[in-house]
């Protein structure tokens, strides 16, 4: 393939096999011009030769000479032929030679300049490839993504279903233990043993009487005897017997105001005092400790300082007492007990404890009212809920029999009452 060449000096162009083939054509033409120049010396010479030889034997050899020099000039001619051939030949063939050489390293540089064409496009395909591969797996996502969603729309709608039947099945449930639990506390509030769960209180309120009052006699009651937990008998400093506190421990989530009575009880039976209950749960009357009925109630936190306030009030009147003794007839000593700050306190706590005791009942019966009135709402929702599924089952089963009723015949008679 032709290679253009362009001159420094001019500029122009011209292709490489032409500069060469003018270049051996000139270096040919010299050679053969001084071969022909050297071979017409030689003939010259030899022609003087001749024609000495000739001046000698003109005649004989002018024929011979002749010929001679016909064959020398063919001689010399297909000498000069096959010099200026061989050499032409070779110089074809140095310049074929490079001419195949810069068309090898000129196919070779566009061999790899395809090559990088190709793999430029190839690079370009993969990306394009590449591009579409992750917008199909973007869409297959989206296609998974929207597929779980609608399952997940749809298990939750089952699920809402399986939990408004659930629900149905829980509320019917709870009325069934509702009416097992009012049975079990009846039969728990009628068998009244409480003594059990208050067996450990029981004992730490006596070894904290035992320690806090020394002098006094912490008498227990026996398990399994009727009457209250144990009782303090209060000593003065001279061993004197001054007065009784009866204890009733109680250890239970919910306050009976049957202790109260049942305590009064006890108290009458050991001729006590003053009769306290330490409870866990107090009364709603009395947040923190206080007299109710006649009967001091308050917490096991609590229980020691009112012990303490109540077992100074009794060594007091018992020492106001003593000093009374034999200074007056019966009516003076009730007089002056009657018009004392300690009846004026005493009937003040009973009137209060009357008055509370009255907004308690009060307050009790007004929330139970409204506790019934919201569980009867509740119960007329969740029936008429069940009569809404019972009718779109039995519309859906037909003549089938599928019971379904949450109460008979006459539980819905006492409802519409």
């Amino acid at each position: 393939m032709a290679t253009d060449i362009k001159c420094p000096s001019c500029g122009h162009k011209f292709a490489i096999e032409d500069a060469v083939s003018e270049d051996i054509k000139k270096e040919l033409r010299e050679k053969m011009q001084h071969y022909l120049k050297q071979k017409e010396d030689e003939f010259a010479k030899r022609e003087k030769e001749l024609i000495q030889l000739a001046q000698n034997k003109e005649a004989d050899f002018a024929k011979k000479l002749q010929e001679e020099k016909i064959q020398l000039q063919h001689s010399i001619e297909g000498n000069l032929r096959k010099t200026i051939a061989a050499d032409f030949e070779t110089k074809m063939q140095l310049l074929q030679q490079t001419n195949k050489d810069q068309e090898d390293k000129l196919v070779q540089a566009r061999q790899k300049e395809l090559e990088f064409l190709q793999k430029e496009q190839a690079l370009k395909n993969k990306e394009a490839e590449l591009e579409l591969s992750v917008q199909r797996k973007l869409q297959e996502e989206r296609s998974k993504l929207s597929e779980e969603l609608r399952k997940l729309e749809e298990q939750k709608t089952a699920a809402k279903d399986m939990e408004h039947q659930l629900r149905v099945r829980e509320l019917e449930k709870q009325l069934d233990d509702q009416k097992k639990l009012a049975e079990e506390m009846r039969r728990k509030a009628e068998q009244g043993s409480m003594q059990l769960q208050g067996e450990v209180q029981e004992l730490i309120l006596e070894e904290m009487l035992k320690a806090s009052f020394p002098f006094d006699l912490v008498s227990e009651v026996g398990k399994g005897v009727r009457g209250a937990d144990c009782i303090l008998i209060i000593r003065n400093n001279l061993g004197q017997e001054c007065g009784k506190i009866i204890f009733e421990s109680k250890r239970t989530k919910h306050f009976d105001k049957n202790w109260i009575e049942k305590l009064k009880a006890d108290m009458r039976s050991t001729s006590a005092d003053i009769g306290i209950i330490v409870t866990q749960a107090l009364p709603d009357q009395v947040p923190t400790f206080g007299q109710l009925d006649g009967i001091w109630i308050c917490s096991f936190s609590d229980a020691l300082a009112l012990v303490h306030v109540l077992r100074d009030s009794i060594l007091k009147i018992f020492m106001a007492t003593k000093t009374q003794e034999n200074k007056g007839d019966k009516m003076h000593m009730l007089y002056a007990y009657l018009t004392s700050n300690e009846f004026g306190e005493q009937w003040n706590a009973i009137r209060e404890g009357f008055q509370a005791m009255k907004q308690s009942i009060q307050k009790e019966r007004d929330a139970m009212e409204k506790l019934w009135k919201m569980r009867e709402k509740q119960l007329e929702k969740v029936l008429l809920n069940a009569a809404h599924i019972k009718g779109s089952i039995e519309g859906i089963a037909g003549n089938d029999n599928i019971q379904l009723d949450l109460i008979d015949d006459t539980d819905a008679l006492l409802v519409e009452e």
